[in-house]
């Protein structure tokens, strides 16, 4: 700390004034100390210490720059560095690095009227015990220079995947039925059996539409809508959008038009599924998730059970 306390006053005051002042103060320096620190060699600690934090920057710039501590400590470590997870808080804090910090957002979608509206399959319990047995999906929204840009996520629970995504300037039931035709192309193009999914949303109209529902039961899928109104009736969704935001929205923009949005937004998914590391699956991402799933069940596991 006193080395570099001078290292910062030298060109100003002088390596000499400064070390007769501090020799005033409970922490002296002699000038040949000062130096001598300059001349040794750096220390293994220090060498270890440059090294990762070069990788943490690395790690942290490659993943859209909104890893913390816990998930570049998780990353290191998947490629082999051997670290704390304290040393990485250390370092990170020393070289100005933190994760993204995320925000809640208002909803987006207005509620349908309550006739006939599906029951709530779920229940506010979200978890899955393979591929294709539940599904969420919600719109949220991206102010850009030219209006309000809109995009729909269709996510599997089980690996929490994005399997369809659309982005439009309006609100219209074709924005959600778009990502959920893209969900089903994606899935039955890997020769994946729809029949018996959940499809779970919230109450509003765009999920509830006469079109929507008929391309559900057209795949013998389940209709699933929150019962209770609020944001954890769907709340793995309603956390992936906050990531969303948080990660590419806020993290990325300002925003020119939907153009720009819809290039960003396929890279953003890409990167989301392919390589973005998730606590909730053991720090692995959606799709070694699902490659592990699928490696350790025989092939006949592909038509879903309930």
């Amino acid at each position: 700390m006193k080395v570099a306390y001078i290292d910062q006053h030298k060109e100003l005051f002088g390596v000499q004034p400064i070390c007769d002042v501090l020799a005033e103060t409970d922490a002296p320096i002699a000038p040949s100390t000062y130096y001598a620190a300059h001349t040794r060699p750096p220390s293994a600690r220090s060498r270890r210490d440059e090294y990762l934090t070069e990788e943490i920057r690395r790690i942290h710039t490659d993943n859209y720059g909104v890893y913390g501590a816990r998930k570049v400590h998780a990353a290191l470590m998947r490629e082999g560095n051997e670290v704390a997870r304290c040393t990485v808080e250390r370092l990170m804090r020393q070289a100005g690095l933190r994760g993204v910090i995320r925000a809640k957002s208002p909803r987006t979608t207005r509620p349908a009227p309550e006739t006939d509206r599906p029951a709530d399959l779920v229940e506010r319990q979200f978890t899955a015990t393979a591929p294709n047995q539940l599904w969420v999906a919600d719109i949220t929204y991206i102010r850009t220079f030219s209006g309000w840009v809109y995009a729909a996520f269709v996510i599997d629970v089980f690996s929490r995947m994005v399997v369809g995504w659309q982005v439009a300037t309006s609100l219209y039931t074709d924005l959600a039925l778009d990502a959920l035709e893209m969900a089903i192309w994606r899935r039955r193009h890997t020769g994946a059996d729809l029949a018996g999914l959940t499809h779970h949303s919230d109450r509003g109209v765009q999920y509830r539409a006469i079109r929507y529902t008929e391309r559900l039961e057209q795949e013998a899928a389940v209709a699933s809508v929150g019962s209770r109104g609020d944001s954890y009736d769907n709340a793995l969704a309603e956390a992936f959008n906050s990531l969303f935001k948080a990660e590419l929205i806020r993290n990325k923009g300002p925003w020119t038009s939907i153009n720009d949005v819809e290039i960003a937004v396929a890279e953003y998914v890409d990167w989301f599924n392919q390589r973005r590391l998730h606590g909730e699956l053991g720090h692995v991402t959606p799709a070694e998730h699902e490659a592990a799933y699928f490696a350790a069940e025989p092939p006949a596991s592909l038509q879903k059970t309930s």
